[in-house]
């Protein structure tokens, strides 16, 4: 039975697999938190990427607070394993899932939430109630910062949802979030520094005002692999949000560079070999999603393309080395969380031999 090990080399292993460098993932983490700890900010690094319990336990020796991640069902998952201090970044709206919400929170008091809607805390509110339950839930309010995806859209609108969640029971406002996600990519640096402190300008005056009219704000929670550098620099941020730093991919690295470098890559096989010079690999859609474009060889002389669900091509210029069939390849993701996802196992190895298998504890989890 197909079983890999750890002490047992790459070569070993069936594809496409998901392999991690360590030495490189290793050195990513201390460069992010060599540069983020000594501004005395709480690093709440995003689960959403990763979804392993494993990656959190690192992140958490390497000087983490806490961790976030998007989904409920995600904290369902890393508060079983022991993990407490959770901040879920996405509003939690509907019957179903505020149950889930009701019941990981009587278990684990220590969760916190986002809310953007009166209609979204009166219902967690509500439910809390009927459940019994008379501690209070951590709320933050979530702000739009320009993404325009989730978030009140004004200081005045946060104001307003303040003063509601004041007069309910079983919520208690501590701070505000705001994701400056359309912001992470750009590729100019000049322009991502300037558009982000806009954004946590928008951010802290809100904080500044909900103080100002007598709310408790403690939490004042942004920023991503692309800006958190910027963020920090902001007076009154508190804590960030890095996720993908630890891995990278070729989205990330075309906008930041290659401060991090790309730790995580799809080894891959080639199977058929399609004229002189292509080949196809057994990595599609199923292993590697094209949401922001292509992935890449690792080796830049072969260009990718996609052809369907369980094949992608290569191609190189004339004078490059044939690949043939049987030949192995690393593919870099062009966007790594929805491609963990996909996944079950990560094998992190150190020069070709594998130290350690960690399960993807959470995939799937998106409710």
């Amino acid at each position: 039975m197909y079983s890999p090990r750890v002490g047992d080399h790459l070569d070993s292993l069936d594809t496409p697999s998901m392999i991690v460098d360590l030495d490189l993932m290793e050195a990513n983490i201390k460069k992010l938190f060599d540069t983020l700890l000594p501004t005395g900010l709480n690093i709440r690094p995003h689960l959403k990427t990763t979804k392993s319990v494993a990656l959190a336990r690192k992140l958490t020796a390497a000087g983490a607070k806490g961790c976030c991640v998007a989904k409920v069902s995600e904290a369902e998952v890393v508060a079983a394993a022991g993990f407490d201090d959770i901040l879920i970044t996405t509003e939690i709206i509907g019957p179903q899932k505020v149950k889930r919400l009701v019941e990981l929170f009587r278990a684990h008091p220590s969760i916190r939430i986002v809310v953007d809607s009166v209609v979204g805390a009166t219902a967690i509110d509500k439910a809390l109630a009927q459940a019994g339950i008379a501690e209070p839930i951590s709320v933050l309010i979530d702000l739009d910062v320009g993404l325009h995806r989730t978030g009140v859209a004004n200081a005045e609108t946060a104001l307003a949802l303040a003063s509601h969640i004041g007069s309910l029971r079983h919520l208690r406002l501590i701070g505000v979030q705001g994701y400056e996600g359309h912001l992470q990519h750009l590729h100019s640096r000049e322009e991502r520094k300037s558009q982000c402190l806009e954004s946590m300008r928008t951010l802290t005056a809100t904080a500044e005002l909900l103080r100002n009219e007598g709310f408790d704000i403690q939490v004042v929670t942004t920023g991503g692999t692309g800006t958190a550098e910027f963020c920090a620099s902001v007076t009154g941020v508190t804590e960030l949000q890095p996720g993908s730093f630890i891995f990278m991919d070729t989205d990330y690295r075309n906008a930041v560079g290659t401060f991090y470098s790309n730790s995580l890559t799809l080894l891959s096989t080639v199977i058929s070999k399609q004229g002189d010079r292509q080949v196809t690999i057994d990595t599609g859609l199923k292993s590697l999603t094209t949401d922001s474009g292509l992935a890449e060889c690792k080796d830049p002389r072969y260009q990718h393309q996609n052809l369907g669900d369980e094949h992608g091509a290569l191609s190189w210029e004339e004078g490059t080395p044939a690949l043939d069939v049987g030949d192995r390849v690393e593919m870099i993701p062009s966007h790594i969380d929805p491609t963990i996802n996909l996944h079950d196992f990560y094998y992190a190895h150190r020069k070709g031999v594998i130290e350690e298998i960690w399960p993807v504890d959470s995939r799937g989890k998106v409710q």
